[in-house]
């Protein structure tokens, strides 16, 4: 499905300025789709495996921002269930991050992330790398997924 359906970005990152930068840059290039922050990655993990208050929608197509450096579980086994389970494993994750380690890189692509960013330290450009993002991101197909 192309971005025209409905299509919700998650953002896990639980530093919530970054969470409203990748926002705010994510309309500024274009797109307007919902988006769901998750602060860390058992809440991310509740929310897609439907263990807590927040439920996904049946109806729903999703795509993934993730942050490895997360509380209480980190964004590597976050990558591991949602790409272990037969479902979940067609959404699209974009591992988004400050760590640019060329061994987390290589481990995250060799668990199925779709795209690897790492998020630059200045202002200015982190602000671009997401507009830019935006733009890749609109041209993403996102496959559907059931609920278990």
């Amino acid at each position: 499905m192309s971005m025209t359906k409905e299509v919700v970005i998650l953002i896990a990152d639980d530093d919530s300025g970054h969470a409203r930068l990748i926002q705010k840059n994510l309309q500024r290039a274009g797109l307007h789709n919902p988006v769901e922050w998750f602060e860390n990655g058992q809440d991310i993990l509740d929310f897609l495996f439907q263990r807590g208050n927040r439920v996904r929608s049946k109806d729903a197509f999703y795509l993934l921002l993730l942050d490895i450096r997360m509380p209480k579980v980190d964004g590597i086994e976050v990558l591991r269930q949602i790409k272990n389970d037969a479902e979940l494993r067609k959404i699209p994750v974009l591992m988004l991050t400050t760590t640019d380690d060329p061994r987390e890189v290589e481990r995250c692509h060799a668990m199925g992330c779709n795209n690897y960013v790492v998020k630059p330290v200045d202002y200015e450009k982190f602000a671009d790398a997401i507009k830019q993002l935006g733009m890749f991101i609109s041209l993403v197909q996102v496959p559907e997924i059931h609920s278990p």
